[in-house]
């Protein structure tokens, strides 16, 4: 199930609030809790953004308008030059997940496509919503527009979400001719596949023709007349600057005069026009070219008591009626009759109980890299965890270890000598609160003779010397892994500057492994640009039978569930299914029949190629009844030569994040990080390290 929804459009001028007002006023009728998102907003400096304000006033939100919002556009540009894209999606993620916490459902409108390039605020509409994790209504516009150019955009744009991953729930065209709707409507059903949600809205010029306020912002008018009429609807603009009698013949309902300002005649004639019975309700004037009429004549109309709208304009008549032409029209807060009309288009149209299925079964398939970051990030604040970082020599170490304690996310101790440590902060232009971040030199701890003291006891029975254990304590990795056994730290995170041997070579003498568990294992979490893969195992086990396989694959579908990934384990090898023989490939058949015989609640598959398991098209050519093939969230490999090398590849041909390895199956989490680390790869490395403590 959802609780929210993202509101994504094509091109500017779609009518998505009429959507967005008629989903806020159903939500409105279930609860208090209702929240309005835009992630970016376009309106100029000192100004706030327009549909904010009418979804502020009209529903009485009680968010501040400050946390309604994450960018202006401008902002927005601003980040992209500089190349801090993925800071401007994480700030969108807090801010989103933030309301989604407080309110029982959150409505999120995408981009407005006002900027100077449409195609980067599409790319972003679909970025956003696949980083928020959240289903999309997409609003096609249909204005203007033929049966088969608003098929077509309707599906290729239809194709682009799904490519990324991003799940649409309800696809609606707006706007669009009354006499081709119905065969809209059966055109994309046929397009589109049968479980999305079709409606086809159409063209109702109330909704789309601007006021006269709108047009008298758009030309920069100062009103002269009947400023409390602002409100009226414009339908048809015309020039008067012909004969009274022809400017008379071409009045209609809702009609705009655009007159050059010393045309008095054509003044009075309109003001007597909209009084009389024989004429039509006149929308307004506008007078041209910084004229003004003759003093006589505005003392008449001051004496009347029924006006017109009229305003003055400093810009000639032509260039006039171009602006007024190009006026949109936009539903604010104070057109109280344009919002009960949007209200009451949406509940004629949009199959409300259909949409409010589908949000009560909504499950979203896929989870990103952002997502992810966010996700584990904001766990390890939750409950704040020790971790012990050995190599205080690292420059790598201090830098992540300053992120971290800077953002609150765990307690840090760090082993070395302080004044070297110190000394390389400095170096480093670090400010490093060192109040926050303890210091501990193994040599000069007053915890190093009760560690000795507890190494020589728990390995008595390999006839450990007291002096060899006094030796070995002075390692940091022996002193970093005792704090963590001893309960003076909850994790330990090491290997910037050491094997992997070595980091976990203390872990698995005097740690050791949890109850039922025989196999340490490790795993990394591959952050593909549209989701998160678990990879096991890529670091420890050279060559493991089919028994040390199969615990392998369910200690990672364990850590997959631990960290908000559902498990679709692919066991991996040369061919799938029953298609290949061989030592290799009997060997993973029995690892799966082995996984399904102990966890029968996991679903699995085995043997299986990596492409069948990742790409939906093969997975269904070479396994069609397989609940895995294709969508494989848990990848195990074979033996660690493919493993390490597949990550490997993966990583620098894709530019995925690998965060790990995180070690499984240790009764306290010790992990290890490459020599070739990134200071990334130890902050993220701590963050899921502090989570694992958290169990």
């Amino acid at each position: 199930m959802t609780n929210a929804l993202y509101l994504s459009t094509t091109e500017p001028y779609t009518g998505k609030s009429i959507i967005a007002l008629g989903l806020m006023n159903l939500l409105a009728g279930k609860t208090e809790k209702i929240a309005y998102f835009k992630p970016v907003i376009s309106c100029a400096p000192g100004q706030r953004d327009n549909h904010l304000e009418t979804m502020i006033h009209h529903f009485d939100l009680t968010t501040p308008y400050e946390d309604m919002y994450a960018f202006t556009r401008e902002e927005v540009e601003n980040l992209k030059n500089n190349g801090n894209e993925a800071f401007m999606i994480d700030k969108i993620i807090e801010k989103f997940k933030k309301l989604q916490e407080v309110n029982e459902f959150v409505i999120v409108e995408g981009a407005d496509f006002l900027g100077s390039s449409t195609n980067l605020e599409f790319d972003d509409n679909i970025t956003i919503a696949k980083n928020l994790g959240i289903p999309v209504v997409l609003v096609v516009k249909g204005e203007d527009k033929t049966e088969q150019e608003i098929v077509s955009t309707t599906v290729s744009t239809f194709k682009l979400f799904q490519e990324e991953g991003v799940q649409i729930l309800t696809v609606i065209a707006n706007k669009v001719l009354e006499q081709i709707a119905f065969s809209v409507s059966v055109s994309i059903r046929q397009n589109l596949p049968k479980d999305i949600i079709i409606t086809v809205i159409p063209y109702d010029r109330n909704l789309s023709n601007p006021t006269f306020k709108e047009i008298c912002e758009s030309v920069s008018g100062k009103a002269l007349f009947g400023e409390h009429l602002f409100s009226n609807q414009v339908d048809h603009p015309i020039v008067g600057a012909m004969q009274l009698h022809n400017c008379l013949l071409r009045l209609k309902k809702n009609t705009l005069i655009v007159a050059p300002g010393d045309r008095g005649d054509i003044l009075i004639g309109v003001l007597q026009a909209n009084i009389s019975k024989n004429y039509p309700k006149v929308a307004g004037m506008i007078l041209t070219g910084g004229l003004m009429p003759e003093p006589s004549i505005l003392k008449l109309i001051e004496g009347l008591d029924t006006v017109l709208p009229v305003i003055t304009v400093e810009t000639g008549t032509f260039e006039t009626v171009t602006k007024v032409a190009g006026t949109q029209s936009r539903i604010s807060f104070y057109n109280k009759e344009k919002i009960a009309l949007a209200i009451s288009t949406f509940d004629k149209y949009i199959d409300i109980q259909s949409i409010g299925e589908k949000i009560n079964t909504f499950q979203t398939r896929n989870i990103t890299p952002r997502m992810f970051q966010y996700q584990i990030v904001k766990r390890a604040k939750a409950s704040k965890k020790h971790i012990v970082l050995p190599e205080g020599g690292d420059d790598r170490i201090l830098i992540a270890a300053n992120q971290l304690v800077k953002q609150d996310i765990v307690k840090i101790t760090i082993l070395g000598n302080k004044e070297n440590i110190i000394a390389a902060a400095n170096r480093l232009n670090l400010s490093m609160d060192f109040d926050k971040i303890q210091i501990i030199d193994p040599a000069t701890s007053n915890k190093y003779n009760d560690y000795v003291d507890e190494l020589v006891e728990l390995r008595k029975s390999k006839n450990l010397q007291k002096e060899m254990a006094r030796d070995l304590m002075l390692d940091v990795s022996y002193f970093g892994t005792m704090m963590v056994f001893k309960g003076d730290a909850d994790g330990m995170v090491s290997g910037a500057e050491h094997t992997t041997q070595h980091t976990i070579r203390p872990a698995l003498q005097f740690v050791k492994t949890k109850s039922g568990v025989n196999t340490v294992s490790s795993v990394f979490f591959m952050c593909l640009p549209n989701r998160v893969a678990v990879f096991g195992d890529c670091a420890v086990n050279p060559n493991p039978t089919s028994e040390q396989l199969a615990e392998i694959a369910i200690s990672s579908a364990e850590t997959s569930i631990m960290f908000g990934i559902e498990p679709k384990i692919a066991m991996l090898s040369y061919s799938s299914g029953t298609s290949g023989e061989g030592e290799d490939v009997d060997k993973v058949r029995r690892a799966t029949e082995i996984i399904r015989e102990k966890r029968p609640d996991l679903k699995v598959e085995g043997p299986i190629q990596y492409d069948a398991a990742v790409d939906p098209s093969v997975g269904k050519q070479k396994l069609p009844n397989s609940q895995v093939a294709g969508q494989a969230s848990v990848l195990i490999f074979p033996d660690l030569n493919t493993g390490n090398n597949t990550y490997k590849a993966v990583q620098r041909e894709t530019g995925a994040l690998a965060i790990g390895p995180m070690l499984q199956g240790l009764n306290k989490p010790v992990n290890d990080l490459s020599r070739g680390c990134t200071v990334d790869d130890v902050f993220n490395t701590v963050v899921i390290t502090a989570i694992q403590a958290q169990q």
